[in-house]
């Protein structure tokens, strides 16, 4: 089975694919794990990518496309895979389509997990992480022992700046401008499968193995 992951930052994606990847016994392929692996090769590809992570700039969508392909070469993703972070934009799909029909491959569903900004933003501003163990924990629903304070090594703990609110809404504000619109592409195509992500992590995953199990 090949599955596009969609939703907003803060929706839970990353988590949703490790169960899935468990449950369909498919690979989870995100970028972020792409790029990280790729810099740390002397691919001519990987240099070029470095130069605009090193300076705090997104990588080009046409340069991201041929990062994709590279992850593609390999073996385990060519019986399925769960893409988590790609496309991010209309002309990376349609970028990706061609790279599709190229193969011979096809897209079984683009899952998209949906959650209003105010819960994005209530769910990520709570986090809070241990700066030196890396542990996290939530101010609701994960609190340490002693507030504040790390569990295991009682390190204050911290809130990442993209954590905080007004990050928080930027990304927000990017995601609705320029990935929201793969949704009315990729509805064209009859892919589009909307889960609601505001509850708990295992009704999100209940609701998205029901929903894949009912494709034809």
């Amino acid at each position: 089975m090949r599955i596009i992951l969609m939703g907003p930052p803060g929706v839970g994606k990353g988590t949703q694919a490790v169960t899935l990847e468990s449950h369909l016994n498919v690979p989870h392929v995100s970028t972020g794990d792409i790029f990280r692996a790729l810099l740390r090769t002397e691919d001519p590809i990987g240099i070029e990518v470095r130069k605009y992570l090193d300076h705090g700039l997104l990588v080009p969508d046409e340069l991201t496309n041929q990062v994709v392909t590279t992850r593609f070469r390999e073996q385990d993703v060519h019986k399925g895979f769960i893409f988590d972070g790609y496309p991010r934009n209309v002309f990376q799909a349609e970028s990706f389509d061609k790279f599709l029909k190229e193969h011979n491959w096809t897209i079984d569903a683009v899952v998209n997990i949906a959650a209003p900004d105010e819960d994005i933003i209530k769910r990520l501003s709570g986090r809070r992480v241990c700066p030196t163990c890396g542990k996290t924990y939530h101010l609701e629903s994960n609190k340490p022992k002693v507030d504040t304070l790390c569990d295991v090594d009682q390190t204050p703990l911290i809130q990442r700046e993209d954590d905080k609110p007004e990050t928080i809404k930027k990304r927000l504000a990017i995601y609705h401008d320029q990935t929201k619109p793969l949704i009315e592409y990729y509805s064209k195509q009859g892919l589009v499968i909307t889960i609601d992500g505001t509850g708990t992590i295992e009704k999100t995953h209940d609701l998205t193995i029901k929903a894949l199990g009912e494709i034809k």
